[in-house]
């Protein structure tokens, strides 16, 4: 999005959570579900409840081991990851002047953990640089010509203010498990050790859409020459995963791959992979008690790689690779030495180029564009496949009330996109409703039980897995529902999170808060998204209860 479609002023809505990105161009960029984005390229308005608007303010400079990442990650801190539900966050202040274009593409990218709307940043000369950088120089002379009209206002107000002063804020490590339990480095292995977590690192990863601008890899690639120069190997494995072609192609022509490689790093395809679980791994049995650390925004459990029981924390580039060559969430980089064969080693402030001296190399163009006229073409469907299927139409509401439904599982505390349609090797289904159906909220926590994937089949009266209840409450025409706590489906646009419940059978979703995201699905897939009037109704209902609802009342 940032390299091709975002300029300052545009109004973009996209079928991912990191949409927001684009807030690093000054663009309005929201993520959305699929069937809104259908909607509006069908010609039919896109409607958003007005939102609140959180502002920023940053001032002194960043620069030392500070990166853009530990803006946001202070942010999630402050707000928690549902603080910015219903606002758009907008970053204002003399500090912006020390941050790139990328960086604060990174900043909006992770915006949506907090549960924010949007993230948006004025115009700024590092956006005029990139934008000519990424052959828009038109885009960047005719935008500069209207700059009052894309900074914040004289005396305009926000409905909440926090400052941030850039000079004296420090790294940060974000986790385990979400992605706002921040820690300092001096912080981190302390509370580590109070809580029992892994303290060795089995892994470190960067990349993904988050964390791989030019800039982030250059002032990597400055760290690790630092440390091959004194002759140090990484203790981690490393994986990097390009953000896109364009700086695979970039990076490795300007040599930096081969910097990475030679460290010992692992190349990944440019795309989401570990981020959101498409990561083979091998090194460790799942089940096995683990610590990673990573440059994405994720960290949910079984996020990366499928395994419960690993710990995986979120935190920037050059974080990732200093901790790689110390191997320890023990170590505080910033004051603790390595030792080599001539004498202690100390990482050193990185240096990186925000934009390569040579321009982007495009890479490999892939783009196959359709047909010119598509009004012919049908597409089959082997009806062997396991992983493609064509959708058939939901049943139409018969216009009586939810009578007697069970609740399918009421799930307890944290209950992501990823709890209710998990991602990794699943996402070979995403074609086939049916087939992924088959790992519905198999990651939620039954409050009942204390167990994942496992409920009181009420009519059999044995404990089953979640899917095949649902299924089979579906099979004699018994309607189920879902009860959840704060902030319901956070995390991924996910569609199929929607798309399943309903497929198996639910009718509602009743829960002390939702994700703004998810709750449009459900509202578009026909599922009732409702919130308890009082919070401590949810204390009241359990597992296997039955609920009646009156959807006259609703009209």
């Amino acid at each position: 999005v940032l390299e091709n479609y975002a300029f300052p002023g545009a109004m973009i809505i996209g079928t991912d959570s990191h949409t927001p990105n684009a807030g690093g161009l000054g663009s309005c960029a929201i993520g959305v579900g699929g069937a809104d984005a259908v909607d509006v390229m069908a010609g039919m308005p896109w409607e958003l409840k007005a939102p609140k608007v959180i502002g920023v303010k940053l001032t002194g400079t960043i620069s030392g081991f500070t990166s853009p990442k530990d803006v946001i990650l202070k942010v999630a801190d402050i707000l928690t990851v549902k603080g910015g539900t219903g606002a758009i966050v907008e970053y204002f202040g003399p500090g912006l002047e020390s941050i790139s274009c990328t960086g604060m593409a990174t900043i909006c990218n992770m915006g949506a953990e907090i549960g924010a709307t949007t993230s948006m940043f004025p115009w700024t000369n590092t956006m005029k640089e990139y934008l000519k950088a990424t052959n828009r120089n038109d885009i960047a002379e005719m935008v500069d010509s209207y700059a009052d009209m894309l900074k914040p206002d004289d005396g305009c107000e926000y409905d909440q203010v926090i400052e941030i002063n850039l000079s004296e804020l420090v790294p940060y490590v974000n986790g385990p498990f979400t992605p706002d339990r921040a820690h300092t480095y001096d912080q981190l292995g302390k509370t580590a050790q109070e809580n029992d977590w892994p303290t060795d690192i089995s892994a470190c990863l960067i990349g993904s859409c988050t964390n791989s601008s030019y800039e982030d890899l250059t002032r990597v690639a400055n760290l690790i020459q630092q440390a091959s120069s004194r002759g140090l190997k990484m203790k981690t494995k490393l994986w990097i995963s390009p953000g896109s072609e364009q700086i695979r192609a970039t990076m490795q022509r300007d040599g930096l791959r081969k910097i990475f490689e030679d460290a010992g790093a692992i190349f990944l395809s440019p795309s989401c992979g570990p981020c959101i679980g498409q990561w083979k791994r091998s090194d460790i049995p799942e089940g096995t008690k683990n610590t990673i650390i990573s440059s994405f925004n994720r960290n949910f459990a079984k996020r990366n790689d499928g395994n419960p029981l690993t710990h995986s924390f979120v935190t920037s580039p050059e974080t990732v690779v200093m901790y790689a060559y110390f191997g320890t969430l023990l170590a505080n980089p910033l004051v603790d030495s390595l030792e080599t064969s001539n004498g202690s080693f100390k990482f050193q402030q990185p240096d990186g180029l925000y934009l390569p001296s040579k321009g982007f190399d495009a890479g490999n163009d892939t783009y196959e564009a359709p047909a010119e006229d598509g009004s012919q073409l049908r597409v089959e469907v082997d009806k062997e496949s396991t992983r493609l299927q064509l959708l058939q139409p939901f049943a139409k509401w018969d216009g009586q009330d939810i009578d007697s439904a069970y609740v399918l599982i009421k799930a307890r505390g944290k209950c992501t996109t990823d709890h209710i349609s998990m991602a990794g090797p699943w996402l070979r289904y995403r074609g086939h409703l049916e087939n992924i159906s088959n790992n519905s909220f198999i990651g939620a926590i039954n409050d009942a039980n204390g167990k994942a994937n496992s409920i009181l089949n009420e009519l059999s009266n044995q404990e089953e897995e979640v899917p095949a209840v649902a299924r089979h409450y579906k099979s004699q025409n018994i309607p189920w529902v879902i009860i959840g706590d704060e902030n319901y489906g956070e995390g991924s646009s996910r569609e199929h999170a929607a798309l399943q419940p309903r497929h198996l059978g639910g009718r509602a979703v009743i829960v002390k808060s939702f994700a703004r995201i998810h709750e449009t699905n459900l509202k578009k897939q026909g599922i009732l998204p409702l919130i308890f009037a009082d919070p401590n109704d949810y204390d009241k209902l359990q597992t296997g209860d039955k609920i009646s609802i009156s959807l006259k009342t609703f009209a």
